[in-house]
């Protein structure tokens, strides 16, 4: 008997804001929200951005003036929305009207002349080259006489054609908020995030511990452009080129691998499985589709899955921009018909456009077994019962879609109905698409949606895409994209593609339902979603997650209604406890977990016999399994 792998906490940061308690999906479907739900997100929008402060639980601006969040949405509505969801890169990241670069310069001299220069000593080349002659002038100085010329490289600006990307909301920093010292942005996001998604969860990280062995946690994550910036391998190499000294940390820091390592060495203190999986744009399925593995196999109780990526960066601009990947400035003028253009309409899936649009993101789910998460007491947002992973084949352009996704999709919807039935998959689900807004993809994508459909017999089959707000956060977007389906699954709403005005004429959308508004579905709610991902190289997975309502059912007949009742008397607490938290984080007390250097394990005080391993700081001890897999072939 398989366990079943349910989310029992979830969170992180993209452009939209805080994904848990659903925040981050709020923020998409604002206009669809009931008035106080709606204004609680925009009051904790505004605390994150320092639009407002929280003094003795009260919202203060800037004058002290106390606020209610009736108040915070009229005064400060509009700058919520304009500093949040995709929009023009902010200067913060960089200057896209005036961005760095070096230009040659080839210096000679008049009529092929001799001539000369002044400089410092220190600040020759080494070695000189064989045409200069150098003549001390003081301690410091010196005069060149250069005779053949030579190349120089000067700094210079330019304006890059893309100037959007999904950020995170203005004026939040990430390294603000615990002891960050050179962490790439990557990795403050991941911190950030992951302590949001534990904190989600309403229980205490040593109090699930406690109830496992220490190799029955797992950690699964990384960042399919490993990190970047000048604390990582941005720096590292670029340092000696502007004259500056690498450090000890930009090679270590800017491994893919460092947010899974980060999370087990200053959040959790774990012993057990980790690994960083990437699939180009695909990554977090393929993350997750360990992480079910390890749960529904038994080898692992509880495991934490995601990503952290932070590519806005003016080199992943460039590279994804020489490829014609991205929604250019004069590509949006194009398709918009007018000189200005609306940045926050970059991203457009399955409609007129030109390229995708990259955002960060990070976002993390706490997953447990079904028996542990009903003895613990956890508020279950849903479950991931598959993940389905194939490559395209021969291929001529790696970055071309191929026939690999038709076999995740229809392997995944094939699968649903075996869970939950035919009817309910052809009447309550939908798709979270790839939905990557370039040209290729509307077509690609929507033919292999509409024709699963069609072999399926599913009818109208609404389709949601959360990069049309939050951009493209290669590794980390289907956890955007997984973080919005829970939302849909929460408040029965599913987001409309809200930065177009229509679909696109070679959109296939027989058996779709594509909509620019939001639409809702209380009355007919749905209760599966397929997360779908498309990669570079081939990377194709998509993923099977069921609602609350679905997977309450599963459970009230594996576990029987006594056994049932008695978890639901012990989630109320753990929900109150999410709740408090939920409470704080809206004020800005976002109560981040970083252990730098604390309860370290000393491996001399690990007691070590034929059947099992005490470690310290851990409960129970590791118990080795009995192996049966080759007893066949065993012995002498």
């Amino acid at each position: 008997m398989s366990r079943l792998p349910v989310i029992v906490g979830f969170g992180g940061y993209n452009a939209a804001g805080r994904s848990s308690f659903h925040h981050g999906f709020r923020r998409t479907v604002l206009e669809s929200l009931p008035a106080a739900v709606r204004q609680e997100t925009l009051a904790g929008l505004a605390v994150m951005m320092k639009l407002v402060r929280v003094e003795e639980g009260q919202y203060l601006d800037e004058e002290r003036v106390v606020l209610t969040p009736a108040d915070i949405e009229a005064r400060f509505a509009e700058t919520i929305i304009q500093g949040t969801l995709v929009r023009r890169i902010e200067k913060r990241y960089l200057d896209v009207d005036a961005a760095h670069w070096q230009k040659n310069l080839t210096v000679t001299g008049e009529a092929g002349k001799p001539f000369s220069f002044i400089t410092l000593a220190k600040q020759l080349p080494e070695p000189l080259p064989s045409d200069w002659v150098v003549e001390p002038l003081n301690d410091t100085e010196v005069m060149v006489t250069m005779y053949d010329g030579c190349d120089m490289k000067l700094d210079s600006y330019r304006p890059l054609p893309v100037k959007s990307a999904g950020q995170l909301p203005s004026g939040f920093d990430p390294a603000e908020l615990y002891a960050s010292r050179f962490h790439p942005r990557g990795l403050q996001m991941t911190i950030i995030a992951a302590t949001d998604a534990l904190r989600s969860s309403g229980l205490e990280w040593k109090t699930i511990v406690d109830r496992v062995q220490p190799d029955e946690v797992a950690v699964f994550a990384s960042s399919a452009m490993s990190q970047l910036d000048e604390n990582s391998f941005g720096g590292l190499m670029q340092s000696r080129l502007k004259g500056n000294r690498v450090s000890a940390k930009q090679l270590a820091l800017g491994l893919n691998s460092m947010p899974a390592d980060f999370i087990n060495a200053y959040i959790l203190g774990s012993v057990g499985t980790t690994g960083a999986i990437t699939g180009a744009c695909a990554s977090f399925l393929y993350n997750l589709q360990k992480g079910t593995e390890m749960i529904t196999s038994g080898r692992a109780r509880v495991v934490l899955v995601g990503n952290g990526e932070a590519p806005v960066t003016q080199e992943c601009i460039e590279g994804y921009g020489a490829m014609g990947a991205l929604a250019t400035e004069d590509g949006l003028r194009a398709i918009e018909g007018r000189d200005d253009v609306d940045f926050r309409r970059a991203s457009r899936p399955f409609s007129q456009n030109c390229g995708f649009t990259l955002a960060e993101s990070a976002q993390f789910f706490l997953l447990m077994d079904d028996e542990l998460a009903l003895e613990l007491g956890a508020d279950i947002h849903g479950a991931v019962t598959d993940v389905f992973i194939n490559a395209d084949g021969f291929k001529k352009s790696i970055s071309a879609p191929g026939p690999g996704n038709y076999l995740t999709m229809a392997k995944a919807v094939h699968s649903a109905m075996q869970i939950v039935g035919e009817e309910r998959v052809r009447s309550r689900s939908f798709v979270h698409a790839h939905g990557s807004s370039t040209p290729a993809n509307r077509v690609t994508e929507s033919e292999l949606l509409d024709r699963i459909a069609e072999a399926f017999g599913i009818a109208d089959w609404p389709i949601a895409a959360a990069k049309a707000f939050v951009g493209h956060s290669l590794a980390s977007a289907s956890a955007d994209q997984l973080a919005s389906a829970l939302g849909t699954f929460k408040y029965q709403i599913v987001p409309g593609i809200k930065t177009i005005d229509a679909v696109a004429d070679d959109v296939h959308q027989q058996h779709l339902r594509i909509s620019t508004r939001d639409v809702p579905r209380s009355d007919d709610p749905l209760e599966v979603c397929f997360i779908n991902s498309k990669g570079f190289g081939g990377n194709n997975a998509s993923a099977v997650v069921l609602a609350p309502s679905a997977v309450e059912r599963m459970l009230r007949k594996r576990h029987g209604d006594a056994v049932f009742d008695e978890y639901l008397a012990r989630r109320k607490t753990t929900q109150a406890a999410a709740t408090a938290y939920d409470q704080r984080a809206l004020k800005g007390q976002l109560d981040i977990i970083y252990n730098f250097g604390n309860d370290m394990i000393d491996d001399r005080e690990l007691q070590i016999s034929t059947e099992s391993i005490r470690v310290p700081g851990f409960e129970q001890p590791l118990v080795f399994r009995q192996d049966d897999r080759f007893s066949d072939m065993a012995g002498d």
